[in-house]
This record gives C-alpha cells, sequence and structure tokens, in this order.
C-alpha cells in the first residue's frame, strides 16, 4: 500500500499539486487520470521520487520516504519497478540484455539466475524466441511487454506505469492492460498507473484518482464513476474519444 498525505508541488513558484491525499491499494489496480497539465505527471514522478515535494508525506506500507537515509532509499528503489511512457528501452541492448538490466545494477545474482529470472518474466508477458532482437526489431506492443518485464524483474512490490498504452492501437491496449491487471493481482503489487485512456478507466479502474489543476477532484472505482455528477469529472470524460459509450452506459444507468 502506498499513502500519499498532503502532497505540495510547485515549479518556478507556479503550484501543481496543492494538498493532495490518497491511498493506492496493495493487488489493485490504482489509476490516476486528468487533463494535459492537470499535475497527474507530476503527483506520480513525486511518489517514485523523481521530484521532490515541498511538503506531504509519502508513506510506502509506513515508511516515509523522506526520512529515509540513503542506504534505506536505496532499498526502496530496488522494491519499485516503472514502465515509462514510450518505453525507454534501451536501443543497444537486446531484449534479455534489456530485461537482465535491473539485475546486474541491483543484486549478486549469477548468471544461470539472472537467465531463469529474465525467461520467467519473458514468458509471463507472453514473449518467447525474441530474447537477442532488439527493440527496432519487435513492434510496439512488444517492446511495452518488454518493458514490463524489465519492471517486473526484481519481483517488485510497488509498480508505476505511465501511460502504458501509449501509441498502442485499441486492441493492443486492452492485452497490455489485461496484462497489468493479471501481474498485479498475481504477484500482489501495489500498482499505479497514470492515464489518459478511459477504455483503461473502466476496464481495470479498480481505484481511480482524478486531478484536476493540481487538486484532488474525485476518487472512486469504475462502477462509481457511472454515477457520478461531478462537473469537471464529467467534463473530462465526455471529452474524451469514449464519451459515446460512456453516455450510453450513463443513459442505461439513469433508464433503470
Amino acid at each position: 500500500m502506498i499513502e500519499i498525505r498532503n502532497i505540495c508541488k510547485s515549479f518556478e513558484g507556479r503550484d501543481v499539486l496543492k494538498n493532495v491525499s490518497a491511498v493506492f491499494e496493495k493487488g489493485k489496480t490504482n489509476l490516476i487520470i486528468g487533463q494535459s497539465g492537470s499535475g497527474k505527471t507530476v503527483l506520480i514522478k513525486s511518489i517514485v521520487g523523481l521530484f521532490e515535494i515541498e511538503c506531504g508525506e509519502i508513506l510506502f506500507d509506513g515508511r516515509d520516504n523522506r526520512r529515509m537515509n540513503f542506504k534505506q532509499q536505496k532499498l526502496l528503489r530496488q522494491e519499485i519497478g516503472m514502465v515509462f511512457q514510450n518505453g525507454a528501452l534501451f536501443d543497444f541492448l537486446s531484449v534479455e540484455e534489456n530485461v537482465r538490466f535491473p539485475m546486474d545494477m541491483f543484486t549478486n545474482m549469477t548468471m544461470k539466475e539472472k537467465t531463469t529470472r529474465l525467461n520467467f518474466c519473458l514468458e509471463r508477458v507472453n514473449i518467447k524466441y525474441s530474447n537477442h532482437l532488439y527493440p527496432s526489431e519487435i513492434s510496439g506492443g512488444m517492446r511495452k511487454r518488454v518493458a514490463i518485464a524489465r519492471a517486473i524483474a526484481l519481483n517488485p512490490k510497488y509498480l508505476f506505469c505511465d501511460e502504458p498504452n501509449s501509441g498502442l492501437d485499441p486492441v493492443t491496449s486492452i492485452l497490455i492492460d489485461t496484462l497489468i491487471r493479471e501481474i498485479t493481482a498475481e504477484f500482489d503489487i501495489t500498482t499505479v498507473i497514470n492515464t489518459h485512456d478511459m477504455n483503461s478507466v473502466m476496464e481495470i479502474g479498480d481505484k481511480i484518482l482524478f486531478i484536476h489543476d493540481g487538486l484532488k477532484c474525485w476518487e472512486g472505482n469504475n462502477t462509481q464513476i457511472f454515477n457520478t455528477r461531478n462537473k469537471k469529472l464529467n467534463a473530462f470524460v465526455f471529452a474524451s474519444p469514449f464519451s459515446k459509450k460512456f453516455r450510453e452506459l450513463r443513459q442505461m444507468e439513469d433508464d433503470e
């Protein structure tokens, strides 16, 4: 579980996050949604530790990362997996080498142990026989799968995904959503996903946090979002390409 309390973050005097508090639950897919510039990307980067917050607390299973010493922070980083928006694979490394990279960096595992683990991770994301290919030789969907395999290589407690469906076709996006949800439940991970994809919200939104202008404006799940009358949230949802389907479902709920 990750708990954030009254997080504040500003850049050059402009408040980007304003006293944001939330709980991201273990074993569930926790989604952060909002318009571009709303602060959702800053929020996820602040939780991970890429940005230093001005005030507030970030607790990883009760551990305050702002009170940790260097050694404790290093250990925490080994418990965190990250899937970046563009995959962030190393072009000069093969699929196998990309997945093995965090093990090379943070563990004393033998090469045999690393090979066993990376093959397990690649098989778990349904990639076989691609170990020696390079990122330029595989599809966008496969690159995202490799990025997920690398993110779970160290068996993390916490998984962060920044726009995991960015640039993918609808069918591949559904497959990636399903994979993330399955891995989250299977390994009991606290997963936090930054997304603007309303299909993802409706399919895997166990917990949804809506950020608007740096403020937490709504939270709930993918069932409760049907019934909300939050004007800012509805404006965001109805502005998306998903809005037609959402309206139809809302009308069905109202008719009942």
